[in-house]
């Protein structure tokens, strides 16, 4: 084995780690910045639903009549 075939593969080595490592670095940007949005989403949902709240006898007779 020719040494500049070593040293080509040790650099070619070398730079999927670091690409590896930045891929895993973005991964886990993307689920952290996942995981605000879907919790921004339970706290918007949790607030229209306390705000919008129904007195506690609505809902209770339904009018099978109609």
């Amino acid at each position: 084995m020719d040494v500049t075939a070593i040293a080509s593969a040790a650099t070619e080595m070398s730079l999927a780690r670091t690409a590896d490592a930045a891929s895993v670095a973005v991964l886990k940007k993307a689920l952290e910045l996942q995981a605000q949005g879907a919790l921004q989403l339970v706290q918007a949902a949790t607030q229209s639903m306390q705000a919008t709240s129904n007195p506690p006898h609505f809902g209770n007779n339904i009018d099978v009549f109609a």
